[in-house]
């Protein structure tokens, strides 16, 4: 008998679901592009129990025959696909043939199509990939289909399904995704019998883009000008620098109408920003790129979300350009909207009112004056941070005294740009970040104390939209958040709303600090409580050394406080809170003896 065996077409078709379903969200993914590539002006997604009990994507498009509902469950069987030429031409979202019979393999399954030429549709049924009753039945033109128990022949599977929530934001997110890619179609949701979104087809791509966003930050889009190149044109939305986050999960990327990720994108929306990001963070980004099939293969995963452009520096030139040309023309439209109107003589004189300085903009806070005096230049005074309750110092260890006093050590002889202090110590020149230093400090005060803070209610609550996945996951750390001094609840459709805040924070700051929280718990998703309160800490403790910026010359007292730190020389990002120069360092860069 030989020992290599043709896989029986069930297994080979539960071993392709391995690739193309991965969890619910996948097979919703595959059956609305179908739905969009059946030509669908109306596409009916409903799901329950996060869509491992029920999947039911309903379409008014083309439908089909009695014999093609059949074929449709065949493996590699498609409409798409005739000859290998065609490989380099695609231009529908789907394309393999793999997505329905790798999902008929892995639930109850059951397809209800028509055409609108025939009397009557077709109802199809099939069990963990066997092909049951097939029979005549009385249904609009378009396409329905049932996925019911997904993964209930594959427990292994089934039990690495996250929670309801978890599962339910992922298919919202896909569904947001189409919703930009195809701002034609009609898109409904439903979940658990209830409708979370409506989307009408007659929507623009901007006005869909800004309900993703919201009104507040949605008001902040800019246009970025149709630009074309060696065949593909770029057409899009970016916001401004000060949206920009870490990772990359807010740009979305559309080329030809497909949602995908690639570098060369990022690189050229970076790019394009002319070095007006800090280091580390990603514009927000909606991108349309109309492309040349022949010019990028998007055969590359079985998601295909990962393509291979032939030639990347040319779009990401072009993108690059296209953000450059937006941002100049927003910034020429707001100089313009700024020039001073000429008055009527009979105008009454402009009144002035006292209103709460503006607070100093973070790039200018290191060179800040103390409190109570004034720069030449900057006509506000120094804004204080006061943090009553965790800038109570740490219990002085009997095993830190050896440690504390080894902060006689040195001694300040200067500093350097009014950034770093220069310390001198027994072995040369020292220089220490008083910054990093502060992260250090009340990092580990947050984590000493249990980042049980007192809380100041806001007057009006802060609704923030980071999207349905990262509210899933804020939400999940809720008790957390509610220890760190934050008081959130979900407020609908991605949107979260925040009552309360640390009494020590900046209610101007809050925005962006929790936008970044919660990029850095998605990339952690599967953390735990404590695991999510280290990340909120270091997160606070920077942005709180960032409204405080400690000033070089309170470099020994800070070194006090370091010292007592279980990790004095490192920051709480990482990177050290001091360098130090030997003298036979020095001596040899200097060529002494």
């Amino acid at each position: 008998m030989p020992r290599i065996q043709v896989l029986p077409d069930i297994l080979a078709s539960q071993v392709a679901a391995g690739e193309v379903v991965e969890r619910p969200a996948s097979v919703v993914k595959e059956l609305v592009e179908n739905s969009i590539d059946a030509g669908a002006g109306e596409v009916l997604v409903e799901i329950r129990r996060g869509g491992a009990a029920l999947i039911r994507v309903g379409d008014d498009g083309s439908g089909m025959s009695r014999e093609d509902a059949l074929l449709s469950l065949e493996r590699h069987a498609t409409s798409k696909l005739r000859d290998a030429g065609g490989l380099h031409q695609i231009r529908t979202l789907g394309f393999r043939g793999e997505a329905v019979p790798s999902i008929a393999s892995v639930s109850r399954f059951r397809m209800t199509t028509r055409q609108a030429d025939e009397v009557a549709g077709h109802e199809v049924q099939v069990e963990g990939g066997t092909i049951g009753e097939i029979r005549e039945a009385g249904c609009a033109p378009g396409t329905v289909i049932e996925v019911r128990d997904l993964f209930f022949n594959v427990p292994a599977r089934r039990k690495f399904l996250r929670t309801e929530t978890t599962e339910s934001a992922h298919i919202e997110h896909q569904l947001r995704l189409h919703a930009l890619a195809a701002a034609g179609v009609r898109l409904r949701f439903r979940k658990d019998e209830r409708e979370v979104f409506d989307l009408p087809a007659g929507m623009s791509r901007r006005d869909r883009v800004r309900w993703m966003l919201g009104t507040e930050t949605g008001s902040e889009l800019l246009t970025l000008p149709v630009v074309e190149g060696k065949g593909a044109q770029v057409e899009g939305f970016v916001l401004p620098a000060s949206h920009a986050r870490k990772g990359r999960r807010h740009q979305c990327v559309f080329l030809n109408g497909r949602p995908v990720e690639d570098s060369a994108v990022s690189r050229g929306l970076v790019e394009g920003f002319r070095g007006g990001l800090v280091d580390g963070v990603h514009p927000a980004a909606w991108l349309w790129i109309e492309m040349d099939p022949a010019l990028v293969d998007v055969n590359v995963h079985p998601a295909k979300r990962e393509i291979r452009l032939h030639r990347p520096h040319e779009l990401r030139e072009l993108i690059s350009r296209a953000v450059q040309e937006g941002l100049q023309q927003a910034k020429e439209n707001s100089v313009a909207t700024d020039l001073p109107r000429p008055q009527a003589a009979s105008a009454a004189p402009p009144v002035f009112s006292a209103s709460k300085p503006a607070p100093v903009p973070p790039q200018d806070r290191l060179h800040a004056e103390p409190a109570g005096k004034t720069s030449p230049v900057d006509p506000f005074p120094r804004r204080e941070w006061v943090a009553p309750v965790i800038d109570q110092p740490l219990p002085l260890k009997s095993e830190d005294k050896e440690e504390v006093s080894s902060a006689e050590k040195f001694r300040l002889i200067g500093e350097l740009h009014g950034r770093y202090a220069l310390l001198e110590s027994e072995d040369g020149l020292v220089l220490l970040d008083p910054r990093a230093a502060r992260e250090r400090i009340l990092y580990e005060r947050w984590l000493a104390i249990g980042g049980v803070v007192e809380s100041q209610a806001l007057l009006v609550p802060l609704i923030l939209e980071p999207g349905p996945r990262e509210v899933e996951t804020m939400l999940r750390h809720q008790a957390v958040f509610a220890e760190a001094g934050f008081e959130l609840e979900s407020f609908g459709g991605g949107a979260l709303s925040v009552a309360a805040i640390p009494e020590f924070l900046d209610p101007g700051e809050i925005r962006a600090l929790l936008l970044d929280v919660a990029d850095e718990l998605v990339e952690g998703a599967a953390a735990r409580s404590r695991f999510a309160l280290d990340r909120l800490a270091k997160s606070l403790a920077r942005q709180a050394a960032l409204l405080e910026s400690p000033r070089p010359g309170e470099a020994m007292a800070l070194l006090k406080q370091l010292f007592r730190c279980d990790l004095p020389y490192c920051g709480a990002d990482g990177r050290p809170t001091m360098t130090e120069f030997s003298i036979r360092e020095l001596e040899k860069r200097l060529g002494g003896a």
